[in-house]
């Protein structure tokens, strides 16, 4: 919760800099004597509303969606030792990492993968797939459950909810004067929104929004190498740079949904351009970053 109330505190921050600012530089009375009559305040607060909504929504509903979507069997009650191991070495990690024990789970995939989710420390969800109960060791399988635990502890699952939240706030916000300047100034609309707002503010949307996303994913990158960290931590470096060799081995993992997908032990493949819009590093980097560890 106060991670959530900072974050939110320092996105109204920013909103009243950005206020501020255009009017020091003196952007909103160039926009008045050009005939765009866009009261800055109102939509900065409305593009706060929509943009941290979705991400809201998303968080809250996240453990139902993963459930659903990726048809997790919850182990309530262990029917053999595989997941009683798995339930016993959770609560164990999650004693360590100071956080309420996790729901425990297993979905069906052929490729090895796991993800957490949750929007609560003390109320979270950690699932693995058959494939890698299947094609790893039981040293392995611990140091993806405690890469997973340790998402959990760090509360990434909010942070870059909140992280989304921001982004998309400036995203609208961007779009919206863009597509005002556009159809006031140089379609000449005088009254209500002409046909150019609507166009031009959606194009905006769409190229802000691709843009904006490189810089979430550079944020993912950098938290899973905090959760490889905390792997090593909670399960022992060796069993971690293990278990990212045998995913190095192991044919490219099977797509986890986008709400999921930065949450799994392994992302995609991807050189250049792409790279910057992958949630993970390349698994080469993760490796040698654990090997560099003291």
């Amino acid at each position: 919760m106060l991670r959530i109330l900072l974050f939110l505190g320092t996105n109204l921050a920013i909103v009243a800099v950005i206020s501020m600012t255009f009017r020091i530089l003196g952007i909103e009375g160039l926009l008045m004597q050009n005939g765009v009559d866009l009261n800055l305040n109102a939509l900065l607060l409305m593009s706060a509303i929509i943009g941290f909504a979705g991400s809201f929504i998303s968080l809250f509903m996240s453990k139902w969606m993963a459930k659903r979507s990726m048809g997790v069997q919850i182990i309530e009650q262990p029917r053999n030792q595989t997941e009683q191991w798995l339930v016993q070495t959770v609560q164990m990690q999650a004693k360590q990492a100071g956080i309420g024990m996790p729901e425990v789970g297993v979905f069906d995939s052929p490729t090895p993968n796991a993800f957490a989710t949750g929007w609560n420390k003390d109320a979270s969800l950690v699932a693995v797939s058959t494939g890698l109960l299947q094609q790893m060791s039981r040293d392995e399988v611990e140091a993806v459950l405690g890469h997973e635990v340790s998402h959990v502890a760090n509360g990434d699952m909010v942070t870059l909810a909140l992280i989304q939240g921001v982004v998309n706030t400036f995203v609208v916000f961007l779009s919206r004067v863009i597509g005002h300047v556009v159809d006031r100034v140089v379609f000449k609309t005088e009254r209500g929104y002409g046909p150019a707002y609507y166009i031009t503010s959606i194009v905006a949307e769409l190229i802000l929004a691709f843009l904006a996303s490189a810089i979430v994913m550079w944020f993912s990158r950098r938290r899973e190498f905090r959760a490889d960290a905390g792997g090593a931590q909670l399960a022992g470096r060796q069993k971690m740079i293990a278990a990212l060799q045998r995913l190095r081995m192991a044919q490219q993992p099977e797509a986890l949904p986008d709400q999921f997908a930065a949450f799994g032990i392994a992302g995609g493949i991807g050189s250049g351009l792409k790279k910057l819009f992958m949630s993970h590093p390349p698994l080469e980097e993760r490796i040698a970053a654990l090997q560099q560890m003291r």
